[in-house]
């Protein structure tokens, strides 16, 4: 079976072939959800209590449980439709996954449309960096 390795967290769960992984992240107590405004969950106990109930509960349409595959990309499944529209063709509503995913484009994923088919290790709740160097190239 393959491991899932948390890195923010130290934490690694074996999931099925083909799991989905917020469903076994969620399974293991991981909560990889950010914060309503997407940048971060660790602002205070109101924001992160009100963060576990303003998600799209797994459709790819709120972009708030983006992980960082920091190793085993090719372990995943394709980045899907959703995943494309919500990172790279529909900034509007919501910009902040669209800002989040520049500069991480090879690692950033949504993790409730990604699919685990062997070992990977994943950074949850990224943080959103407006000032990084490749964010204004």
């Amino acid at each position: 079976m393959p491991v899932v390795k948390f890195l923010n967290e130290n934490k690694e769960i074996e999931v099925p072939e083909g799991a989905n992984l917020r469903a076994e992240a969620e399974k293991a107590g991981i909560h990889l959800n950010c914060a309503i405004s997407g940048v971060s969950d660790g602002v205070d106990q109101f924001v992160q209590s009100v963060s576990k109930y303003t998600h799209c509960r797994g459709f790819g349409l709120c972009g708030t449980c983006r992980v960082l595959v920091k190793k085993g990309m090719e372990n995943t499944s394709p980045m899907s439709n959703r995943e494309k529209a919500k990172f790279k063709w529909m900034p509007v509503p919501d910009p902040i996954p669209s800002l989040a995913f520049v500069g991480n484009e090879d690692e950033m994923r949504l993790a409730c449309q990604t699919y685990v088919h062997g070992d990977i290790e994943v950074e949850s709740q990224p943080p959103l960096n407006l000032f990084g160097e490749n964010f204004f190239s």
